[in-house]
């Protein structure tokens, strides 16, 4: 094998390590998508479904809140469900005796967008804050 191949191999093993963390996509898409989840966020608050919204961001599909911004239809790299703290505790995602240490955590809903991160690797809680107007 000739040195050019050896160092051509390195560094495509080299862009693969720089490839792009998926959270740098979510960080864009979430500052896209800003106001329309702080409209869903609002409306699940006063209408008086919840004042837990929580936002489910996920690359494929998922079966649990309902979808209010697809990926494919504007061509982004993530969709987003809205739900609440009442169907993740009534679907065990939160368990019932764990439901007062989420609600004590859960940061003020008129300034963080409260966000499920969905990947292949697991889930978490993410709060992130909404760009200011």
């Amino acid at each position: 094998m000739d040195p050019e191949e050896l160092l051509n191999e390195r560094s495509g093993e080299q862009d693969k390590a720089k490839k792009e963390s998926p959270l740098l996509s979510l960080e864009r898409d979430l500052k896209f998508f800003n106001e329309s989840i702080r409209e869903v966020a609002t409306e699940i608050m006063l209408e008086g479904i919840s004042s837990y919204p929580i936002f489910l961001a996920h690359q494929h599909e998922l079966k649990l809140g309902e979808l209010i911004l697809d990926r494919n239809e504007l061509n982004t790299d993530w969709s987003v469900h809205a739900s609440t703290i009442e169907e993740f505790v009534e679907r065990g995602i939160i368990k019932a005796e764990l439901k007062e240490r989420f609600v004590n955590s859960y940061k003020n809903p008129n300034e963080f967008m409260c966000v499920f991160v969905v990947t292949p690797e697991g889930a978490n809680f993410v709060y992130y804050p909404y760009v200011k107007k």
